[in-house]
């Protein structure tokens, strides 16, 4: 499988508006591993890895996230896989 791994910042009003839980959902009905985290400067982490075309879905996503989310901005980066991840989850 040719898997990629990105690690994408969300800044905006994305805390405390289920913009992690959502995220999961998402990412994992793309097929994808990894996971969300909050950041104590208010922006999410996503770790996420997969086929390009799950994790270029994904990133549009986040451009939105959930209703009550606002987001500024979206920051991708690219990594090396790991295969650490046997699912998507929330942290």
């Amino acid at each position: 499988m040719d898997n990629t791994r990105w690690r994408l910042l969300v800044s905006g009003r994305v805390q405390g508006v289920y913009y992690r839980a959502s995220t999961q959902e998402m990412a994992s009905s793309l097929g994808l591993t990894g996971y969300a985290c909050n950041l104590p400067d208010g922006r999410v982490q996503i770790i996420a890895e997969g086929p390009k075309d799950g994790l270029n879905q994904l990133k549009t996503w986040c451009a939105d996230g959930p209703p009550a989310a606002r987001v500024d901005s979206v920051d991708a980066s690219l990594e090396t896989p790991t295969g650490e991840f046997s699912d998507f989850g929330v942290r």
